[in-house]
């Protein structure tokens, strides 16, 4: 073999062999990007049904029952309220709305009351959709949207769970798991 081969097969040797790597880093990257996709969408998921830990004051919230009765947060001070800003068009508002209704009923004998706030709808809009999903708990119409300001959130859905003293304890920003209301607020029930 001539020199002159040697050194003609030498670049050429290593641009099959950079293409080779560079081919493996290719895989590992969308493998890795597979595989981030997939921990971070359960991760999301199971960030957005645990509550934070909170501890403030409820705030002062007077609107109206899908009746058009008036009705305020106050009224419910000495029982465990859980409020649970939503809109009919919201997915996840939809998707938790079973599970709200089954906690309730578990609950609701223990001094529990979950009040579900309907951020800027009529009531055209929602008696079906209450109706649809055989609600229970009282059912308060926001028009403008005033209990999204008062509890400083933009987010649907968002709940609060407010204790017996009138003390906001828990805060959901997203969709709420069964496993996560029964894993933290019995323990505000009980107390």
């Amino acid at each position: 073999m001539d020199t002159n081969d040697a050194h003609q097969q030498t670049p050429l040797g290593r641009v099959l062999a950079l293409i080779m790597i560079g081919c493996g880093f290719l895989a590992m990257g969308i493998a890795f990007m597979l595989l981030n996709e997939q921990d971070v969408s359960a991760s999301a998921q199971d960030f957005s049904t645990v509550p934070v830990q909170v501890d403030f004051p409820a705030p002062e919230l007077s609107l109206t029952t899908l009746e058009g009765e008036p009705v305020s947060l106050s009224d419910y001070l000495g029982s465990v309220v859980l409020v649970n800003l939503w809109a009919t068009w919201c997915p996840p508002c939809r998707e938790e709305m079973p599970t709200l209704q089954a906690f309730y009923e578990d609950y609701k004998s223990e001094g529990f009351v979950l009040i579900a706030i309907d951020q800027g709808e009529t009531s055209q809009l929602v008696n079906p959709f209450v109706q649809e999903f055989g609600l229970e708990f009282p059912v308060w119409l926001d028009p403008a949207s005033t209990a999204g300001y008062v509890f400083k959130t933009m987010n649907l859905p968002s709940s609060y769970v407010i204790d017996r003293t009138g003390q906001v304890r828990l805060m959901w920003i997203g969709g709420i798991a069964k496993k996560n209301l029964e894993k933290y607020v019995p323990e505000v029930i009980m107390e």
